[in-house]
Parts: C-alpha cells; sequence; structure tokens
C-alpha cells in the first residue's frame, strides 16, 4: 500500500557516537523524502561528529574516527539537512524516542530554530511493537519477507522502515492512512519536549515531570521561584527542553503585558 500523504514525509535513521541525546554526536544521516505524488529523494552523509567515537559504538555501526575524519561536521551540513526537512513529516524507527530529539539538538546546535509544532512524527518502531513486539530486523522479515542486510547502516535502515510502514498498513485494516492518525496512533506519552523533562496534564498545561516540583505547573513554578528558570538553562539539559521553558517563559510574559 502506498502512503497516502496531503505533505512531504521524510524517513530518516541516524548513527551516532552514543545514546545520549544532549551529549553525542552524528556520525552519519540518511533521508528518505517521499513526495505526495509519490516521487523520492533520498541522500545519505557521513558526519564529522568533533568527538571522538567510542569503541563500542564504531563495533555497532562500522563508522570510526578515520572514516569520518575528512567529512562535513553537522554544522556544515545543516541547512542542507534542513532545507530537505522543513516542509515535512518526519518517520522513523524508534524516533520519537532517539532519532528525533538527537536530529533537534544537532539544528539547535547549530543555530537552527528546528520545531515540531507543524509537523507530526510516525514511530514505526512504536506500531511494530504495539502488534507484533519485535526488532527492525525482525519487522522487515515479518512484514517484507526480506533479510535487513547492513543493518545499522543508516540508508538500509531507513528503506527497511519506509517499506514496513507500508507493508503495516497492508497488514492491519485498523490503521488509517494517514499521517495525522499514523502520528497519534505511535505516541506514547504526550510531552511538551522530546526528552520528557516537560510533561501535559489532563488540562492540557506543561508541568515538570522529575525533581522537586515534579506535578506542578511550569508557569507556577516560574512565577514563585524565578531564579529555578535561570538554573534549568544553566544545566545539562538538552537544548530542546530549554527552547521549550524559554517560551513557556515567554508567553506568560506576553500574557501578563496584555
Amino acid at each position: 500500500m502506498e502512503l497516502n500523504l496531503s505533505k512531504p514525509i521524510c524517513f530518516f535513521d541516524l548513527e551516532t557516537t552514543g545514546i545520549d541525546v544532549a551529549r553525542d554526536r552524528v556520525v552519519e544521516i540518511s533521508i528518505l523524502k517521499v513526495f505526495p505524488n509519490g516521487n523520492k529523494e533520498s541522500h545519505t552523509w557521513l558526519v564529522n561528529p568533533e568527538m571522538p567515537i567510542p569503541p563500542q559504538s564504531s563495533a555497532i555501526h562500522g563508522i570510526t574516527d578515520e572514516k569520518v575524519a575528512n567529512e562535513p561536521t553537522f554544522k556544515e551540513l545543516s541547512k542542507t539537512i534542513y532545507n530537505m526537512i522543513k516542509d515535512s513529516d518526519l518517520g522513523g524507527y524508534n524516533s520519537d524516542r532517539f532519532d528525533i530529539p538527537v536530529l533537534a539538538e544537532e539544528l539547535l546546535r547549530a543555530g537552527i530554530d528546528f520545531d515540531m509544532g507543524n509537523r507530526v512524527s510516525v514511530d514505526v518502531q512504536t506500531i511494530f511493537h504495539k502488534m507484533e513486539q519485535r526488532t527492525l530486523s525482525a519487522a522487515y522479515k515479518f512484514y517484507c519477507g526480506k533479510n535487513l542486510d547492513d543493518a545499522h547502516s543508516a540508508e538500509a535502515d531507513t528503506n527497511a522502515t519506509y517499506e514496513v510502514l507500508k507493508s503495516q498498513l497492508d497488514r492491519y485494516g485498523e490503521l488509517e492512512n494517514n499521517m495525522k492518525f499514523l502520528g497519534e496512533f505511535t505516541t506514547r506519552k504526550q510531552t511538551a519536549d522530546f526528552a520528557g523533562f516537560i510533561i501535559f496534564n489532563e488540562d492540557e498545561e506543561e508541568v515538570f515531570s522529575f525533581g522537586k516540583h515534579k506535578g506542578k505547573r511550569v508557569e507556577d513554578v516560574m512565577e514563585q521561584e524565578p531564579g529555578y528558570f535561570g538554573w534549568l538553562l544553566n544545566a545539562d539539559f538538552p537544548l530542546y527542553t530549554k527552547k521549550v521553558l524559554t517560551a513557556i517563559k515567554l508567553r506568560k510574559l506576553n500574557n501578563k503585558l496584555n
């Protein structure tokens, strides 16, 4: 089944120096852009992470310091990457919890104001786990009847993810061929930031999910304890979390002025 698209969707996969969203860096990115008319555009880049790649990470994806020594940095690629995805929804495998947060950090670090406000994300892993409880290689074998050669190659994983989603739509009649539906179906928890430090309560208000202010409205904490906002901005939180906190603070100030 081909995807029913109202706008392009970019399936993508990252290989990284590690699994820390705030600290680790991209070493390879592959993007497959699918247009509503069925046309496709694909690009894969090796990336110099400007930090050593741990041997345990190289053992997984096969990318070493030597392999990326002369490759462009993410900042050098950032405008090209952003221009490819800026008009698109996003799709991936475990992308909501890892790839999109890492991509957001890299783009913000490069000075690009990335935001998910006008797009949805479709996490193919969540569909698979809700329906079958397996891994990407198993998903590819189960849904597509093929072996996933070159697993943990960004390009192979990206194309496999795209094929798996199309096969999932063929298999499960209850899945609507609609990116908004799939985005909602694959969302695990309603969070204001990717890392889950700020979540929504039953009234759709931002609240802290951690620390001494857990469960309290962010706006209330900022008003009652102004120094906490400064501490959060200077602490080791993801850039996207800080972006969300700043937006909430500015919204509160604007409401007061109005």
